[in-house]
């Protein structure tokens, strides 16, 4: 096919556009919605799996260590627990730190502690797990360890956990699927009624010899500058409303919400052209399949 004739196929399909301004905008309105939902809920399970990630951090457990420990059994505790790649932030608290929280904790009660000989506390180690999946078998490998006297490990709380972030992501994922199942449905059962609008146009271009390429071009050109269009209006919108909601959680006097995890997450700024870029190519993918296979039909005449 000659250049001059793509050229005026492809003016010819952003002009049928404003042409079938009523079918183009129902399209473009589909597109756009279509677009929006599975923006709003990819960008949301991003950082459902962030605040996930959040909670689990904040898992400590807890390893007590032998009374009368000698200082190369401490170190040797320390350097394993360091070197362990599921564990984090590995703390030391001495007998005497660990007493002295505890009776800030009591408040007027901790004079009973004057009343005892020796301090009762033992020397601990802090650590945080990272991956919870994993907890159990970090506390067996860290209970044999020559010096530690015992292992606390909150493994209630981690299954239960575990359980949510599983939960969540099956869900997250099957209302993706499904978003994605029915936008392609509704895109392509819309395209097909602008089409059908235009039958009697394609029957003719193919009884004067029209080829089956010369034909589709347009229609191609069409869906895809549509679907173009539907992605950036799709982007402006996810952009505002990600903004609204993500000022929410991130205003300094909203720190209640840093308790359940909401923190760290993703600005739309770091990832504003991986969006646009995203919806336009599935927008222009989508506009552009669809008007292509739903002349299919009227192509055989």
């Amino acid at each position: 096919m000659k250049t001059s004739n793509v050229s005026y196929l492809v003016k010819k399909g952003i002009g049928s556009v404003w042409k079938n301004f009523i079918m183009s905008f129902a399209s473009f309105c589909i597109l756009l919605v279509s677009l929006l939902q599975v923006s709003i809920t990819v960008l949301f399970m991003l950082n459902i799996n962030i605040i996930m990630k959040n909670i689990e951090n904040t898992n400590e457990i807890t390893i007590f260590v032998e009374k009368g420990a000698t200082e190369a059994q401490k170190d040797h505790i320390k350097s394993v627990l360091e070197s362990d790649g599921n564990l984090t932030d590995v703390v030391y608290k001495s007998a005497e730190e660990a007493r002295k929280e505890f009776e800030e904790s009591m408040g007027e009660a901790s004079d009973l502690f004057d009343y005892l000989e020796e301090n009762p506390m033992p020397e601990t180690f802090l650590a945080r797990v990272s991956d919870l999946t994993k907890i159990k078998y970090s506390v067996e490998s860290i209970a044999s360890i020559d010096g530690v006297e015992q292992v606390k490990a909150p493994y209630d709380f981690a299954a239960a956990l575990i359980n949510i972030r599983n939960t969540f992501s099956i869900i997250i994922i099957a209302i993706l699927v499904t978003l994605v199942a029915v936008s392609v449905v509704v895109v392509s059962n819309t395209i097909r009624t602008s089409v059908f609008a235009r039958r009697e146009e394609i029957s003719i271009m193919k009884y004067v010899g029209a080829t089956n390429g010369f034909i589709k071009l347009p229609f191609f050109v069409e869906g895809m500058f549509i679907g173009v269009l539907s992605g950036a209006a799709a982007f402006g919108l996810t952009w505002f409303i990600y903004n609204s909601v993500f000022s929410l959680f991130s205003a300094e006097n909203f720190s209640l919400w840093q308790m359940f995890g909401f923190f760290n997450l993703i600005p739309f700024e770091n990832i504003m052209w991986i969006v646009l870029g995203a919806n336009c190519l599935v927008g222009a993918l989508l506009g552009a399949i669809g008007t292509v296979v739903s002349t299919g039909k009227y192509l055989k005449v």
